[in-house]
């Protein structure tokens, strides 16, 4: 396994970690750090990034089976997705409901970046989609005059 993929896998136990804490808070706590609620990003294909989001894709799946703690769909979509908002890709993270056959109420999370879903896509179809978290970056976020003008 080379270097980089170690390094992926390293990171993806680090986020899996603190999405676990994060899902452990209110929601309402952790709720504006997905991104805009009920914003989605765009699906433009980015062939760029393609490479990148299949390994942290896998990494994340690879990673979630053996934690010490439960990284189900949330926390691997919250994991997914401050993976990708380190590198500064955007994502939206999909919440949906239905109701399993004996009429309970279930919940799915799942995460997607331009064409790509990274987590939870298998099951989709059986969601109605609930919250929407869409995180986009600009250009202007992080340019040297915005720093250096104080964030203005």
């Amino acid at each position: 396994m080379s270097w980089s993929s170690r390094m992926l896998l390293l990171e993806a136990f680090f986020y899996l970690g603190w999405a676990r804490i994060l899902k452990a808070l209110p929601f309402a706590k952790i709720a504006p750090s997905l991104g805009q609620r009920m914003e989605e990003t765009t699906y433009t294909r980015e062939r760029s990034n393609e490479r990148l989001l299949v390994d942290i894709a896998k990494a994340i799946h690879m990673v979630s089976r053996h934690t010490l703690w439960e990284s189900k769909c949330l926390v691997m979509a919250i994991a997914g997705m401050k993976m990708l908002g380190r590198r500064k890709i955007e994502s939206t993270l999909y919440m949906g409901t239905a109701r399993d056959a004996s009429g309970h109420m279930i919940a799915h999370a799942w995460l997607r970046s331009g064409s790509i879903y990274l987590t939870g896509a298998d099951e989709i179809k059986k969601y109605t989609v609930v919250a929407i978290f869409g995180k986009q970056f600009s250009n202007t976020d992080y340019s040297p005059n915005r720093i250096w003008n104080g964030g203005e």
